[in-house]
């Protein structure tokens, strides 16, 4: 059984509030449906390099990250690139960046 999903615009919410409390900044670059739009997070370390990791459903129902950008960090036009065609097909796309020289995502929590 799959767990009810939150709305987008309360875990986005959320993740800026957690990247901000751990010492990063976050922002909404980009709105989507409130509800259920898709989200991109690009994660900028602030010396021309970023990631960006993209969200997808596992047969669990659970969300899981993937790295849309590859497993290494791009340059950060590159970046720009791939959220500006992810935009040209999704009307309803959720952009978030967050701002961590140590490129952490906050995309999720550690389990005690």
């Amino acid at each position: 059984m799959t767990e009810p999903r939150v709305k987008t615009s309360i875990w986005a919410a959320a993740l800026i509030r957690r990247a901000e409390v751990n010492g990063a900044s976050a922002f909404v670059v980009k709105k989507g449906d409130p509800d259920s739009g898709v989200v991109l997070v690009k994660v900028s370390l602030l010396n021309g390099t970023a990631r960006v990791w993209s969200a997808t459903y596992g047969r669990d129902g659970q969300r899981r990250w993937v790295k849309a950008t590859g497993v290494d960090v791009v340059a950060d036009a590159e970046a720009e690139d791939y959220i500006a065609r992810a935009r040209k097909r999704d009307s309803d796309l959720w952009v978030v960046e967050v701002e961590d020289r140590a490129g952490r995502d906050f995309l999720t929590e550690e389990k005690e």
